[in-house]
């Protein structure tokens, strides 16, 4: 098989990348080892996703987000607490005019994605296919059912590429010796749309309001603890769990956990990758595969479909100049790089700054929040950057 683009990986950032420039008029083909059915059928593994303005607008050019958005609760308001503080800082989306995203379980931004994948005809979805080997001089993958011939590689196979390994790409790590656990509640009274992100000494705890459903209101907590005392909850009764949640979640009544199966709660390791270059010899890297954060800001995924966007941008414009793709990659590199690097900087500092009770700090923090909640054009510039309108 011959195409002009070959992606590994079958993510959320993967076939978004793959139906972005399918949807450009580029072959593409892309390379899961999963079974699509498999994922499609997977019940929900607690994770949910805040996905930027500037990311949906991506969605909706693509011709995805309409499979999408009936499943998308709007990010009316954002806002930030330190603890039992009475300072904080007030996000209202109406001050910049649109809203700043929206809250989707992963496996819908999955089904949506790959149900546009299967309008184009110049995707071809190979899975589930394991990659043998890599020729990155002969520009052809080895795979259990033959053979690859691409002219640009990509690579979206998650934070542990064996993509990235395999072009001999290192990376930057920090492992935050922290666990997100991760839950959904349903409660008595409705959210409005406030996503809520409290920050308490053993780390950021985080309410995502969830589109309503039969059962009533539902929001996803992700709730950061250190790693050696994560467990602790998790194997907590559901009452004592509650008992917990109650302590840090006070404004929407009396709440229940959702049980899928045997299941109502889940936990993640949670940790830093950066990988220290983004490019090689036709090939280049996007999503976790170059950059994983820290889930404080909730901007993990959007760092991927902005990688999309510029990517996606910049192979059209080689191709409409006539140049080879390979052109595009040193420019996405300098790009890309210079804004995850800071978004990781940023999600880093802010973990470090809050995640402690350290009464100096805790003060200036709460100043902080303050100060920024009373400066109408600071909070803006925020507002602006979150939703990718910056």
């Amino acid at each position: 098989m011959k195409t002009e683009i070959a992606i590994i990986g079958g993510g959320m950032v993967g076939i978004s990348q793959a139906v972005a420039l399918a949807h450009k008029g580029f072959d593409v083909v892309v390379i899961d080892r999963e079974d699509p059915k498999t994922i499609l059928s997977q019940n929900f593994d607690g994770r949910v996703s805040a996905v930027a303005w500037k990311s949906v607008e991506l969605l909706k050019r693509t011709g995805v987000w309409e499979f999408i958005e009936p499943h998308s609760q709007a990010i009316n308001d954002i806002r930030v607490s330190d603890n039992n503080s009475l300072l904080f800082t007030h996000f209202d989306s109406e001050e910049i005019g649109d809203k700043f995203g929206y809250i989707v379980e992963n496996r819908h931004i999955r089904a949506g994605l790959y149900k546009r994948a299967k309008q184009l005809k110049n995707l071809n979805m190979l899975a589930p296919c394991e990659v043998k080997e890599i020729n990155f001089a002969e520009r052809i993958i080895e795979i259990n059912k033959g053979q690859i011939e691409y002219q640009l590689l990509i690579a979206a196979d998650g934070k542990f590429s064996k993509t990235r390994a395999a072009a001999g790409i290192k990376t930057t790590e920090r492992n935050y010796q922290q666990t997100g656990i991760v839950c959904t509640i349903e409660h008595e009274l409705p959210h409005h749309g406030l996503a809520h992100e409290k920050f308490l000494p053993a780390g950021p705890f985080a309410v995502l309001p969830m589109k309503s459903n039969s059962q009533g209101n539902r929001s996803s907590l992700v709730w950061t603890e250190p790693t050696e005392i994560a467990h602790i909850y998790m194997k907590m009764s559901d009452a004592e769990f509650l008992a917990e949640i109650e302590k840090r979640c006070d404004y929407l009544g009396k709440v229940k956990l959702v049980n899928v199966g045997a299941k109502n709660r889940w936990s993640y390791p949670l940790s830093m990758s950066h990988a220290n270059s983004y490019i090689a010899e036709n090939f280049a890297l996007i999503g976790d595969a170059a950059h994983s954060i820290h889930p404080i800001a909730g901007q993990g995924v959007n760092l991927g479909f902005r990688d999309v966007v510029e990517l996606t941008r910049l192979l059209v414009e080689k191709r409409q100049l006539g140049l080879q793709l390979s052109s595009a990659l040193a420019e996405y590199e300098k790009l890309r790089k210079l804004d995850n690097g800071f978004m990781i900087f940023a999600t880093d500092a802010l973990n470090r700054l809050f995640s402690n009770n350290i009464i100096p700090l805790r003060i200036a923090r709460d100043l902080g929040l303050g100060v920024v909640n009373q400066i109408p054009q600071l909070k803006k510039l925020f507002m602006k950057y979150a939703s990718g309108k910056f």
